[in-house]
C-alpha cells in the first residue's frame, strides 16, 4: 500500500484529532466526517460506557453521524462529546430539527483512572475542553500512535496499552481503516514474550514483523480481577454501505478484537466497536460486503497489534511497562 499511511486518514473524508495530557495519564481522540457518514455500532462488553451508542442500532431514525469520540476518564469522560458537539456547533454542523441544528457524536469512553496519573482535577472534569481541543486538532495527515489520544492512559495484562490504526484495500479498490484505544483486560501478546496473537494478520512489520512463536502459551493472564477496562475502536470505509450494513461491519470489527486479545469480550470489559461508510465509492453486491466484512477483521486485529507496538510508558512512579521499554530491540 505505497499510497497510504496505514492510518484511519487513509478514507478520503475523514479527519482524527487527539488531546493527550501525560501528567493526567488520560486523553482524547476524535474522529471527524467532513459530511455526515452512515453509522452503526455494537457493544459486545459486560461494562461500556457510552453516549448516543443506542441511536446506531440500525431500528433507529438517526441514520447518521458527524463525529465519533473515543476517551479515557470512565463515565467522567463522557464530558468529551460535549466539547466536540460544541466545535461543531460552531461550525454549523448538526443533524437539522426545525431550526435547530444538533450534532451526532456518539461516543465510548475506557477506564484509565488507576494507571497513576494525577486525576485530582477539581470540581468539572478537564475531558469537555479536552474534547474541544482534540476537535480543533483533527488532521487529514498522519496522526500520533500509542500513548496518545484515547490511548494515553490504556493499560493491558502484559504491556502498556495504546491507540492503533491500520488500513487495507477491498478486490474492488474501497478502502477500509481501523482506529483502537487498546485497554483490555486480556493481553494482546502470547505468554511472556513479544508476539502479537494478532501475527497473521502482519503487513509490512508494522509490529515487529516476529510471526508466531514456536510453541503458544494459552493461559489466561488479566491485569485484575475486579477492575473494569475496555477496548474501543472504530472501522470505517469509503464504500458505499446502508446502516444494516455498517452494523454488520461493526460486528466483523469484533471479530479482530477477539483475534488479537485474549480473554475478550469479559463481563468487565467495555468492548465496544463502531462502524460508519462515508459513501465515497458505490457499492451495491454481497460480495464485496462479505470482503469488506474479512478485512475489517484484519484491519481491527492489526490496529490492536501496532496500538501496543507503538506505545510508551506514562511518566509515573509504577506506570506499566510498555512493550517497546522490554524489547527495545525489537521494535
Amino acid at each position: 500500500m505505497p499510497d497510504l499511511l496505514n492510518l484511519l486518514t487513509d478514507i478520503e473524508g475523514v479527519s482524527v484529532g487527539h488531546a493527550t495530557d501525560l501528567a493526567l495519564g488520560s486523553g482524547v481522540t476524535v474522529i471527524v466526517f467532513d459530511e455526515p457518514a452512515v453509522a452503526s455500532g455494537t457493544v459486545l462488553g459486560g461494562a461500556p460506557g457510552g453516549r448516543d451508542t443506542d441511536l446506531l442500532d440500525p431500528s433507529m431514525t438517526v441514520g447518521a453521524v458527524d463525529a465519533f469520540v473515543l476517551s479515557g476518564g470512565s463515565a467522567f469522560g463522557l464530558d468529551a462529546a460535549g466539547g466536540v458537539q460544541a466545535g461543531l456547533r460552531e461550525a454549523g454542523r448538526g443533524f437539522a430539527v426545525g431550526p435547530v441544528k444538533i450534532p451526532i457524536v456518539p461516543q465510548a469512553i475506557l477506564m484509565d483512572l488507576l494507571n497513576g496519573g494525577d486525576k485530582d482535577w477539581g470540581l468539572h472534569s478537564p475531558y469537555r475542553e479536552m474534547g474541544y481541543t482534540a476537535l480543533k486538532a483533527a488532521t487529514k495527515g498522519v496522526f500520533a500512535l500509542g500513548t496518545a489520544g484515547a490511548g494515553t492512559g490504556a493499560t493491558t495484562a502484559t504491556f502498556k496499552g495504546g491507540l492503533g490504526s491500520a488500513t487495507a484495500v477491498s478486490s474492488a479498490g474501497h478502502r477500509i481503516a481501523a482506529i483502537v484505544a487498546v485497554n483490555a483486560l486480556g493481553s494482546a501478546t502470547i505468554g511472556d514474550g513479544p508476539h502479537f496473537w494478532a501475527a497473521p494478520f502482519e503487513r509490512d512489520g508494522e509490529f515487529g514483523g516476529l510471526g508466531l512463536p514456536a510453541t503458544t502459551d494459552h493461559r489466561m493472564r488479566l491485569k485484575g480481577m475486579s477492575t473494569p477496562a475496555t477496548t474501543i475502536g472504530a472501522v470505517v470505509t469509503d464504500a458505499q454501505l446502508t446502516k444494516a450494513e455498517a452494523h454488520r461491519l461493526s460486528l466483523a470489527g469484533h471479530d479482530g478484537l477477539a483475534r488479537a486479545l485474549l480473554p475478550a469480550h469479559l463481563p468487565l470489559d467495555g468492548d465496544t466497536v463502531f462502524a460508519a461508510s462515508t459513501a465515497k465509492h458505490s457499492r451495491n453486491d454481497m460480495a464485496s460486503l462479505m470482503e469488506l466484512c474479512h478485512l475489517a477483521t484484519i484491519v481491527m486485529a492489526r490496529a490492536i497489534a501496532r496500538g501496543i507496538y507503538m506505545a510508551s510508558a506514562l511518566p509515573a512512579e509504577g506506570a506499566q511497562i510498555a512493550w517497546r521499554d522490554r524489547y527495545p530491540q525489537r521494535g
